[in-house]
């Protein structure tokens, strides 16, 4: 555009000038060599004009014939780099796309057109294609011949750490994360590789470092930086804790500053001062974790805050923190749990049924059978609500990229990435929980518990077992280690004397029976000698051996 420009400025003066010239006439006289010699104006103007343009003329064809070798040359050498690099890039896409039989053909060609020291791109796609061709021995050795070219170093660093990784050698995978780090700190992979590398093996001055790194360098927003800042700071004080509290307790407390949010933060602070005696403050930081969510370790802590301290005083305690966020399950559990240590089996039980009312929890239904226990000793109850745990939905844990563990960490173990615990549930519900136990709730409801002292002894009896097609043998009564069938818990028991009382006939009470269970069969089980009806008096669950499927499927107990 601008030689355009520069074109039409050149032709416009020329013809001002002759405007000029031609409104302006005069002659030019020129004597030479004895000659005179004349001509108008505009004549000379011309003639001067023809000879500039000839000259230029002969000057463009003598360069262009001198340098036309040169020009050929490099036609040829661009046509040939282009073609090059368009198989380079059909290659990438091929190795991209998986494809590894046409990225090594535009391998082959892309080394002919073009200069393989000189072009790094040809070394990866080779490395990417022995990846496809399940070559990763040479995969390896093209990565690593990268790292003596200081160009093409990082991109070896990162094929070998990938490598690594795949085939899970941590130290080698460490070992290249940190290299990279060093080479290149604002490179995000290798950062939180070598950050989560560090933490993984405990080096919390080193991941300290690294982190601050990577904040001067802006790679991390503040509020991020700020929180991984505090999860490495509570690891590291749940580590000096026990070898050194006075250290732990300022690195716990710029830790929780920093993330009040964080539970192991405030858990850790508390400890460390309450190891100190400092018991105020530190139930003000386990206070406000609570408030903003409750949790069994804080619970936990804050109940056992002062050592030395009875029973009884642990569960004000824990009536004070459950006050604090009432009506929430985690709360409850904290006043059961220590209203069973004091022996408040009463208050202990209902705090218990108030979390399977509003959330019905794994921990829920074991502490019940545990004041079960303690309040009646009675071991069908106790079995019920221990078979009533094992269907009931699991309580949250710290989870994460799905591994399950019971303690906090600062990093996952399965991608080393900071921060990835988190306080859930492991495995959620596709659907509502069945649970065939509601008419042993129903039993529990309409029937006061009375204490181990005054249930009476039961006179020794066979289990009255009612199958779809053949009675229970002697020897399958003698079993009593299975909870496979589903029970049902009539009432109260009944020794022999009410049992003679209050039956007219061997079949039993079958108005009571119907009342627990109304989809009994109708036509009553008859033995194998004998065509007459006939039940045995209801033991203490002395259990039956386990049924397979099908037969297991069609049998009901009673007790």
């Amino acid at each position: 555009m601008i030689r355009i420009l520069f074109f039409l400025l050149v032709v416009l003066l020329l013809g001002v000038g002759f405007a000029w010239l031609a409104d302006r006439p005069g002659d030019l006289v020129v004597t030479l060599g004895g000659m005179q010699y004349k001509v108008t104006l505009m004549v000379a103007a011309s003639a001067i004009v023809a000879i500039v343009a000839a000259v230029m003329l002969t000057w463009w064809v003598v360069k262009s014939l001198v340098t036309s070798p040169y020009t050929l040359r490099r036609h040829f050498r661009a046509r040939k780099r282009d073609r090059g690099y368009q198989s380079l890039s059909t290659g990438l896409i091929a190795a991209g796309a998986g494809d590894g039989e046409t990225a090594r053909r535009m391998i082959k060609q892309a080394e002919k057109l073009l200069n393989v020291d000189q072009e790094p791109l040809i070394k990866l796609l080779d490395a990417q294609s022995a990846m496809l061709e399940g070559r990763p021995e040479d995969a390896r050795a093209k990565f690593e011949a990268m790292l003596e070219d200081p160009e093409t170093k990082l991109l070896g660093l990162r094929g070998l750490y990938l490598e690594a990784q795949r085939l899970g050698a941590r130290d080698a995978s460490r070992h290249y994360a940190e290299e990279a780090a060093l080479l290149a700190p604002n490179v995000e992979w290798a950062a939180s590789a070598a950050l989560g590398q560090k933490t993984t093996h405990g080096d919390w001055d080193g991941a300290l470092l690294l982190l601050e790194k990577q904040r001067a360098a802006k790679q991390l927003d503040k509020e991020k930086a700020k929180r991984e800042r505090a999860v490495l700071l509570t690891a590291k004080a749940i580590e000096t804790f026990e070898t050194d509290p006075a250290s732990a307790k300022s690195t716990a407390i710029e830790a929780n500053k920093m993330a009040p949010d964080l539970i192991p933060a405030a858990i850790i602070a508390a400890k460390t001062l309450f190891s100190q005696g400092d018991l105020r403050k530190g139930s003000k930081i386990l206070e406000f974790s609570w408030k903003k969510q409750p949790h069994p370790e804080v619970a936990e802590t804050y109940v056992h805050a002062r050592l030395g301290d009875s029973v009884i005083d642990r569960l004000k305690r824990a009536r004070h923190l459950a006050s604090l966020y009432p009506h929430h399950p985690e709360s409850s559990l904290a006043i059961a749990q220590a209203a069973l240590a004091a022996g408040e089996l009463k208050e202990a039980r209902e705090a218990a049924e108030a979390v399977l009312r509003s959330a019905p929890r794994e921990s829920a239904y074991l502490l019940l059978a545990d004041i079960e226990e303690a309040q009646t000793g009675d071991q069908g109850r106790v079995r019920q609500w221990l078979s009533r745990a094992v269907k009931a939905p699991r309580d949250p844990a710290w989870t994460a990229d799905g591994y399950v563990s019971e303690r906090w960490a600062p990093a996952s173990p399965v991608t080393g990435r900071l921060d990835a615990f988190e306080w859930k549930v492991p495995v959620e519900q596709l659907g509502p929980v069945i649970d065939s136990g509601d008419d042993f709730d129903r039993a529990l409801a309409t029937e006061p518990v009375r204490p181990r002292e005054e249930v009476k002894p039961l006179t020794p009896a066979r289990p009255v077992v009612l199958e779809a097609e053949k009675p229970v043998s002697k020897e399958d009564r003698g079993q009593t280690d299975v909870v496979d069938a589903e029970i049902v818990q009539l009432g109260p028991p009944i020794d022999s004397r009410e049992r003679q009382a209050s039956k007219p006939t061997e079949t039993g009470n079958p108005e009571r029976i119907a009342a627990v269970l109304p989809a009994f069969p109708e036509k009553p089980v008859k033995s194998k000698d004998e065509d007459e009806e006939f039940v045995f008096p209801v033991p203490d669950d002395p259990g039956v051996r386990p049924r397979d499927g099908a037969e297991r499927n069609k049998k009901f107990r009673l007790f």
